[in-house]
């Protein structure tokens, strides 16, 4: 994280600077579209929304490292005091963790509910005893918990002109999530879970046991495209909440929405194929999506800066 971007947001504490530098850190290793995505917000709202990334995928870390040598529940003891702790901090106002530090400050400059971290984190400890869900609104409990908070998280990072954001915001992060379950059936099957709810299978005479066998059948790819069909209605819901973010935030989410339910998109042009193949959205699509929003970014920092607006 440049300097410039830590000045802008006015974060001078040198421990707070390492912070926010290790969560960018974060950010940039394991959410590539989430950093470029970032980018084209203004310098002040980078390190809060690299801290908000830092917190989710520091504890993602844990929950899923396959080659972690702690067990299930040295997993849940670590998760359960480290979050513990997390919360405990945010009531002291400050964090001795290394990336904790960042997000509480966060989490105070932006007045963010803590009710949104706690979901978080009971969604993050049902992924250590929970490996399948028998309905949508059984998995829906966990989705909010894991992605839809994320969203409302960032939402006073964007400077919201209307209440209905969040609404939309939460449509958006849902969609992100069922679109990752989607493209990662193979995957998280070697993680021993089951993302699809297990009666919408049904429907198209899918067990979990079909999917255990790793191979697209004209009944998955039915499945499958029932799935798909949800993340392109959600993301149709969520687009009217873009346009009521701050005029130098919505480029960022924009080209988010685009290049990740975009992942869909490619599960399709690879016939559903989820258990050979690793839909990516391709560079050629991400820099069509990335070149226009970067122009349009710097129109409005011009316009507005690169602080903050509010």
């Amino acid at each position: 994280m440049s300097n410039r971007e830590l000045d802008a947001a006015h974060i001078s504490d040198p421990h707070l600077r390492e912070s926010y530098e290790r969560c960018r850190q974060l950010n940039a290793a394991h959410g590539k579209t989430y950093y470029l995505a970032t980018l084209l917000l203004p310098a002040a709202k980078r390190p809060y929304v690299h801290a908000l990334y830092g917190f989710a995928r520091y504890a993602d870390e844990i929950v899923d490292d396959l080659s972690s040598t702690l067990t299930e529940q040295e997993k849940a003891d670590w998760l359960r005091e480290w979050g513990q702790s997390f919360l405990d901090d945010i009531d002291r106002g400050w964090s001795d963790d290394p990336v904790c530090r960042a997000v509480v400050d966060t989490v105070l400059r932006w007045q963010i509910p803590k009710v949104y971290f706690e979901a978080f984190l009971r969604s993050m400890t049902m992924d250590l005893t929970v490996t399948e869900y028998a309905t949508y609104d059984d998995l829906y409990e966990y989705v909010y918990g894991s992605a839809a908070v994320i969203g409302l998280q960032m939402i006073p990072i964007l400077e919201p002109t209307s209440p209905e954001a969040y609404d939309r915001a939460t449509d958006l992060g849902v969609a992100f999530q069922l679109a990752n379950f989607v493209r990662d059936v193979g995957e998280d099957l070697d993680r021993g879970r089951v993302y699809l709810p297990l009666d919408e299978l049904a429907l198209y005479g899918v067990t979990r046991e079909q999917l255990e066998h790793r191979v697209a059948t004209p009944a998955i790819k039915d499945a499958l495209a029932f799935q798909i069909r949800r993340v392109h209605e959600l993301e149709e819901r969520s687009r009217p909440g873009i346009a009521m973010l701050h005029p130098s935030s919505r480029d960022c989410i924009e080209a988010a929405r685009v290049l990740y339910c975009g992942i869909v998109d490619e599960v399709e042009r690879t016939d559903y194929e989820v258990f050979t193949t690793r839909a990516t959205v391709p560079m050629r699509r991400r820099l069509a999506v990335a070149g226009p929003a970067w122009v349009r970014a710097v129109r409005a920092r011009r316009r507005y800066g690169d602080g903050i607006t509010a």
